[in-house]
């Protein structure tokens, strides 16, 4: 009697097939209503809140925020003005800042709207041969004359991006041990954070923030973008 084999189950194939597929899907457009509506000129940044354990996170990535808004023709709130502002009326902490109404942040700095940061991941993760940093950030935009939600998004920046080929384990070995010394001695998260918060806050980007009035691309349509 011949016998037949079972076929093999196409689940993992399918499985497989979709992962990839669903890694090129073009993100779904961004609603820039509210954001035209609006027409904010100048942004207030808030220290970010941080989910990482590392204590430089916060003031690594709020340091870096105001670059990529101000290169965008935005005038953006000098942050040692802002951080002085907030001490002065006993906010220290950024979850206390975060829980500001958005009239009250208006009447503080007159500012149009106020960028809402988290980071997520700050700081290296180390391996027998290898060592990853990375900076992970997401954030959001807040109308504070009507207190609208105008645009979010999340970037991330990693050391990983960079690593090629070191020449076998040796190289290796020996780069993750450099890597190890560096970060010990420095905030080598910081140029990560930079990149990082450019991602997220310059422009032109896919879903990224409108130019500002001091732009030369202000006014041009997203979708051109």
């Amino acid at each position: 009697m011949k016998r037949t084999l079972p076929l093999p189950s196409l689940e993992p194939i399918v499985l497989v097939l979709t992962l990839i597929l669903s890694g090129c899907v073009t993100p779904a457009p961004m609603d820039y209503t509210a954001f035209i509506q609006a027409k904010p000129a100048s942004l207030l940044v808030l220290p970010p809140l941080s989910d990482s354990p590392d204590i430089k996170a916060t003031p690594g990535v709020w340091a870096q925020a105001t670059k990529p808004l101000s290169e965008a023709g935005y005038y953006v709130f000098p942050i040692t003005l802002v951080d002085e502002t907030f001490r002065q009326n006993g906010l220290n902490m950024a979850a206390e800042i975060h829980a500001v109404s958005p009239e009250k942040l208006h009447a503080f700095f007159g500012a149009d709207a106020a960028v809402y940061l988290r980071v997520t991941q700050y700081g290296a993760r180390y391996s027998v041969i290898s060592s990853d940093t990375t900076v992970a950030v997401e954030g959001y935009i807040v109308d504070l004359r009507s207190g609208k939600r105008l645009w979010e998004g999340k970037a991330r920046a990693s050391s990983s991006e960079e690593q090629q080929n070191q020449g076998g384990l040796i190289g290796l070995l020996a780069v993750a041990i450099v890597k190890q010394i560096v970060s010990a001695t420095t905030d080598a998260s910081f140029r990560y954070a930079g990149i990082a918060n450019e991602r997220l806050l310059g422009i032109p980007r896919v879903n990224g923030l409108l130019a500002g009035p001091r732009s030369p691309l202000y006014g041009q349509s997203p979708t051109a973008r």
